[in-house]
C-alpha cells in the first residue's frame, strides 16, 4: 500500500494494512498542523533506539510482532518496562526516555503519532542509520507550517 503525505489536508487510509505492509524503519504518512503519523518496522533483535523528545508527546500502536517497551525519567533510570504485542498501545509523555525493542522473530510493525509534528513530511527512512543521518544533517525537520513549541529543545539519543 502506498501512502502519500499530503500535508495538512484531509486524509484517510487503512492504517492497519499500511502498518503491516510497511517495511521501512520510518515512513511519514501524514503531517498536520499539530500532529503527525509515521509507520515503522523494526527488525528482530533491533529497537527504535533509546531516545527522549523534550517537547513531544508520542503514541505508538503495534499491529504485528512482539517486543519490550522501556521508559523512564533518565536514560540510566528506565523505571517502566512492559511486554507488548499486536494490539498494544504505548503512550510516551514528553521528556521521557523510551525505547521499544523487538523481542520476536518477525518484524515489529507499529505506527507512531507525534504531537507536535516531529519529522519532515513524506520522509521515508529505510534504516535507523539513515534516520540518524537525516537528523544530524537537518534533513529531518518538521515543516514551517506546523505549530512547534517556542523553545524547541533538541532530541537526545543514548
Amino acid at each position: 500500500m502506498h501512502i502519500e503525505d499530503n500535508g495538512p489536508n484531509p486524509h484517510a487510509f487503512d492504517i492497519e494494512t499500511a502498518t503491516r505492509e510497511n517495511a521501512t524503519y520510518r515512513t511519514v504518512a501524514w503531517t498536520g498542523k499539530y500532529l503527525q503519523v509515521t509507520l515503522m518496522s523494526i527488525a528482530p533483535g533491533e529497537s527504535i533506539g533509546l531516545e527522549v523528545h523534550p517537547e513531544t508527546d508520542q503514541f505508538l500502536r503495534l499491529d504485528a510482532g512482539r517486543g519490550t517497551c522501556v521508559m523512564g525519567p533518565e536514560k540510566d533510570r528506565l523505571t517502566f518496562e512492559q511486554e507488548v504485542s499486536d494490539g498494544w498501545s504505548i503512550q510516551v509523555p514528553a521528556s521521557t526516555w523510551h525505547d521499544v525493542r523487538n523481542t520476536g522473530d518477525e518484524p515489529l510493525r507499529l505506527y507512531a503519532i507525534y504531537a507536535p509534528a516531529h519529522h519532515a513530511p513524506g520522509l521515508v527512512q529505510y534504516t535507523a542509520q539513515e534516520a540518524e543521518q537525516d537528523e544530524e544533517s537537518g534533513r529531518d525537520e518538521p515543516p514551517s507550517w506546523t505549530v512547534q513549541p517556542d523553545s524547541r529543545a533538541d532530541d537526545e539519543h543514548a
